[in-house]
């Protein structure tokens, strides 16, 4: 293979787990235990070792199949003999770093494990690192056994390198008990006519061609044929190269285990939302909050008061309807659980506040926000001057008109003068109308504020920090499941 896939695997396994424990009680206890329970088959599948591609040789009595062996690994290690069965044991060899724990699996005896790669060997080997080769007993052996082995291991493989002889290659034992049966693997199989140096020229295409058209009644006529001969190395080149090939890509044991990851992650999926809802923004929750308590109403009487020259009586923020309170509750946990399946849907209601809670902490949010004054001391006292200027200016200028028509000299001065005191009076008067406006507004605009930031307070503490939390996890659990 390219590169070891084994800890890529195994690390997407962990994310999996990491989100299940996030998600917790809010998946389906069925779902979690069935998706844990699938997760620690991955694993174990992928202790026997994802990283190695398996083939085997699989064959009849008197195939070839263990010269066949010798000849792949250039070793002389499988049985070759003339007692039948010759093949009574699985022998393996391995290319690269030992693979125990599969070996294990697969009952092959220590003593006939060997390792083809080593200090003494070089890398003259390379092409094939990764691979195991087993050398499977006969499949129509007598023997106690042999075809239930056979039988057992050949989900586990790789590629099937179906070891033939010239004279029993239409064996129906073969066809019949094991090609037909295999259809569906027929792109992992190869068929390998051994002992092709006993025919003629024209007998190995004859054999070719026959072999070819058996095969094409068992439904697996693109499996490909590849003459050869273990004992003089005609085609065993070519026998190699379909290892390279197999190597090339990721085992089936990596497959499998990959398609197992992904439908735990589809079941997983099941039990999330496609998203996470979008959070009101608090200070339009705390809006609604406060126009249910009259607040506008309460912060345009203050404005009306304050711009009054004369003193108004002020009622304070009234407690707001408990049923208004409640439904603007319910209308948000509505919009923030929208697509949530049922069991997150309940961690978010069972985050926030209570019902009761939210309303209390509205309210002593609402009631604990001081009026301001409702009147302008200062623009008050502009006022008062203003008037009493004006009232001043206006009897002096009346007098002074007054000695004017009686030709006295003081007439002109006492006239003007309570006409400029009037056009200062006049003059604080507006003033005083003009910062009454202006202190109306900033203080109007500060209540608002003061609410409207008290009782954001009371949203984010009772709403929007405990859901955002359930939905960070929603985040953290979906992203981990979908993977990279």
């Amino acid at each position: 293979m390219t590169q070891e896939v084994g800890p890529e695997l195994r690390a997407r396994v962990e994310q999996i787990r990491g989100a299940l424990d996030r998600g917790g009680d809010r998946f389906e206890p069925a779902l979690l235990d069935r998706a844990r329970t699938d997760l620690d088959r991955v694993l174990e599948r992928l202790e026997l070792g994802v990283d190695h591609s398996v083939v085997a040789l699989v064959g009849g009595t008197g195939s070839g199949k263990s010269s066949m062996f010798n000849s792949l690994t250039r070793l002389a290690f499988a049985d070759v003999g003339v007692i039948r069965p010759t093949t009574s044991q699985a022998a393996a060899c391995v290319w690269g770093p030992a693979a125990d724990k599969l070996l294990d699996f697969l009952q092959v005896a220590k003593e006939r494990r060997i390792l083809r790669e080593s200090a003494l060997t070089g890398t003259d080997e390379a092409d094939l690192h990764g691979l195991v080769l087993l050398d499977l007993p006969d499949h129509d052996s007598v023997a106690t056994g042999h075809a239930e082995l056979v039988n057992r291991l050949l989900p586990l493989i790789d590629l099937l390198i179906w070891v033939v002889d010239p004279q029993k290659y239409a064996d129906n034992a073969l066809h019949e008990g094991y090609l037909r049966e295999l259809q569906n693997r027929h792109e992992a199989m190869v068929v390998v006519v051994n002992q092709v140096d006993t025919l003629t020229a024209a007998g190995k295409e004859a054999v070719r061609g026959d072999v070819g058209r058996l095969l094409a009644e068992d439904g697996i006529a693109d499996v490909p044929v590849i003459l050869a001969s273990a004992r003089t190395g005609e085609g065993v080149p070519d026998v190699r190269q379909h290892l390279s090939r197999v190597l090339r890509s990721e085992s089936i044991a990596a497959r499998t285990a990959r398609d197992e990851i992904a439908a735990v992650s589809r079941r997983i999926a099941d039990g999330l939302g496609e998203r996470e809802p979008e959070l009101p923004a608090p200070d339009v929750t705390a809006g609604a909050l406060a126009e249910a308590a009259g607040v506008p109403a309460v912060a345009a009487a203050l404005r009306s008061a304050v711009e009054s020259p004369t003193p108004v009586a002020l009622s304070g923020v009234q407690r707001p309807a408990r049923s208004r309170i409640d439904a603007i509750r319910e209308s948000w946990l509505a919009g923030v659980t929208t697509g949530l399946p049922g069991r997150w849907r309940t961690a978010v209601v069972g985050a926030v506040a209570s019902a009761g809670d939210f309303f209390e902490h509205a309210w002593a949010a609402l009631e604990g926000v001081a009026q301001p004054p409702a009147r302008d001391q200062v623009a008050a006292r502009r006022r008062l001057l203003g008037v009493v200027a004006l009232v001043l200016g206006a009897v002096l200028a009346v007098a002074g008109a007054i000695l004017l028509t009686q030709s006295t000299p003081l007439g002109i001065g006492v006239a003007s003068g309570g006409v400029l005191l009037a056009i200062i009076g006049a003059a604080l008067v507006l003033t005083a109308r003009s910062l009454r406006r202006r202190t109306a507004a900033e203080r109007a605009d500060r209540y608002r504020r003061e609410v409207a930031e008290a009782v954001t307070a009371v949203v984010v503490a009772d709403l929007h920090q405990p859901v955002a939390a359930v939905l960070a996890d929603h985040e953290a659990v979906r992203t981990g499941v979908a993977g990279p």
